[in-house]
């Protein structure tokens, strides 16, 4: 069966369908556990960072480099890009060298541009919109613990960034019920919520997409309680402020009283313990946000595989 991924951009979960998630998940786990064996002998990825970056940098280099291929960390300051060449230009020639390019940055809008005009696999690797490869993580890492994602509940407390657009569409498509629990004002995007509401309502699961103000009702009986920071990069000089925005919707033991027994705690990374989640709960018995930092590596490497090869 031809795959349906080769050569296919990465901008958002919204250019997937379930089958196809479904699909990656599988072989993330199976590249983990060692039952398939992936080659990039002689591919070149390309990074293009204009934001900081540790697990989404480390976790493509070693993921590529693992399955035999190489990787170029191409520095915007040292790039024509840094003094004007017009983004069309960029993308058709690295097209002429890479044989995928994954970029972090600032605005959706710059991804798309180089997703039109160049000839390989262009993947969001982050923008302040979504931040796709992570949420392949997050998922690979829950259907680790609970053995499945349908019909499970994932409750997020913080800010409606780019994490939670991402956490909404990859919750619809895999059959999770996902609340988000933010301060009036703070809320994700509402064009992102009716995508994952119409996607949810499109797939045989229906899961439930709940945008709550009260953090204690949204974290009431949810099998997996997710945060980030309370200001993402480039909203540094905000971060003071929003303290005290934001204190009632920190993770803690009293809101993961809140949810299921069972209930595992996620976090994205970089945390600032002491704010949006505790140093107890972080370093405590249901935290899984080692293991989800891990997971990067793994869902790089069945997405490299995918895009990159015709039998991912």
């Amino acid at each position: 069966m031809a795959n349906s991924l080769y050569g296919r951009d990465l901008l958002s979960l919204n250019d997937w369908s379930p089958e196809e998630v479904a699909l990656l998940l599988q072989l993330a786990a199976q590249l983990k556990a060692g039952r398939e064996r992936a080659s990039l002998q002689g591919r070149v990825l390309g990074l293009l960072f204009r934001k900081a970056s540790t697990r989404t940098r480390v976790s493509f280099a070693a993921a590529i480099a693992q399955c035999g291929g190489s990787v170029l960390d191409l520095m915007p300051t040292t790039m024509q890009v840094s003094r004007g060449e017009p983004i069309r230009d960029t993308a058709r020639i690295l097209s002429g060298y890479l044989d995928a390019l994954a970029i972090r940055t600032f605005d959706q809008t710059e991804i798309e541009e180089f997703a039109e005009f160049a000839d390989i696999p262009i993947i969001n690797a982050l923008t302040d919109l979504y931040h796709p490869c992570q949420i392949l993580a997050d998922l690979l890492t829950i259907r680790e613990v609970f053995g499945q994602i349908e019909g499970l509940t994932l409750t997020y407390c913080g800010d409606g960034n780019n994490i939670v657009h991402s956490l909404l569409l990859g919750g619809a498509l895999t059959g999770m019920n996902v609340r988000v629990a933010t301060p009036t004002g703070f809320e994700p995007k509402p064009e992102i919520v009716e995508r994952a509401k119409a996607i949810a309502s499109s797939t045989r699961t229906g899961s439930q997409i709940d945008i709550l103000s009260d953090p204690v009702a949204a974290a009431e009986g949810a099998q997996v309680l997710y945060t980030d920071v309370w200001a993402s990069m480039g909203q540094e000089a905000l971060a003071e402020s929003r303290i005290p925005i934001f204190e009632p919707y920190q993770l803690n033991e009293s809101l993961l009283a809140r949810a299921d027994a069972e209930a595992i705690v996620l976090h994205c990374l970089p945390a600032h313990r002491g704010e949006e989640i505790t140093d107890e709960v972080m370093e405590g018995p249901r935290s899984r946000v080692w293991q989800q930092a891990e997971n990067r590596l793994h869902a790089q490497k069945a997405l490299l595989v995918s895009l990159m090869t015709d039998d991912g």
